[in-house]
């Protein structure tokens, strides 16, 4: 399991299969075990490489870092591993970054899948995390994914299963570190410059990033298509496997 130094800092990051590159980019306090799942099914027809992002996972963790930095990674891996085009596939924090990339560097993203994302941060005073905040005062990230998951999962026998697996999170001062990083951003002026052929995918029931942010994505990226799954919130990859991975694989593979 290698890892690589890009932009000062080494990330880890798993590396299998051949063919056109598929990049898994994974959500916010997660690792690339959040996408096991695609890794696996995926390697057979695609070089699948699936990231530690900065700041989490076996990747180093800076005090401090942003957005910006999150994007430099990618591109910059790209280049170390000799990758002039790739798909990209992120969830939530990932698809953060999947935008920030096809905005970067149009012409080396072929394809783009975008899971609970969202175009632009929420205000302190907008979202689902300001309607709750004063019960969650003092509240570590993963405390405030507790008390809200409700709001955020829908199947959560299902979701439950899969946090299970996941290795533990990030401590308090990574938590900060990571959130902070996200805490300014918009898309939404760039996001027609993007030329990847983009999917746009988002759970009913995802309080976190609702139904209209994943359709803005898809109204400002020209031609890009938008899919509600109705019986999911913030991991229709989990909530509904079997018709996510159907319709992730049609779109990969046309």
């Amino acid at each position: 399991m290698p890892t690589i130094k890009v932009n000062d800092v080494h990330l880890f990051y798993e590396d299998r299969g051949s063919g056109e590159a598929l990049i898994l980019l994974h959500g916010l306090t997660g690792s690339h075990h959040m996408l096991m799942q695609e890794l696996e099914k995926f390697q057979a027809d695609f070089r699948v490489i699936a990231i530690d992002a900065r700041g989490h996972g076996k990747s180093d963790k800076p005090r401090s870092y942003t957005l910006a930095d999150h994007i430099e990674d990618v591109i910059q891996l790209m280049d170390a591993l000799d990758i002039s085009e790739a798909n990209l596939l992120g969830m939530s924090m990932g698809t953060y970054v999947a935008q920030g990339v096809a905005i970067a560097v149009p012409d080396r993203i072929k394809k783009m899948i975008l899971i609970s994302g969202s175009t632009h941060a929420k205000s302190e005073a907008t979202g689902l995390l300001a309607a709750h905040a004063d019960e969650m005062e003092g509240f570590t990230f993963e405390e405030q994914m507790a008390h809200l998951a409700t709001h955020i999962f829908h199947q959560m026998d299902e979701v439950g299963k899969w946090l299970q697996r996941l290795p533990g999170g990030l401590t308090p001062e990574e938590q900060e570190a990571g959130a902070k990083a996200l805490a300014q951003f918009d898309f939404r002026p760039q996001l027609h410059t993007v030329t990847a052929d983009t999917l746009v995918i988002s759970g009913r029931y995802d309080g976190l990033n609702p139904p209209e942010e994943g359709q803005e994505i898809a109204d400002h990226i020209p031609e890009a298509r938008m899919v509600v799954f109705e019986h999911s919130g913030h991991a229709p990859n989990i909530e509904e496997k079997e018709k996510y991975m159907e319709l992730v694989t049609s779109f990969l593979k046309q």
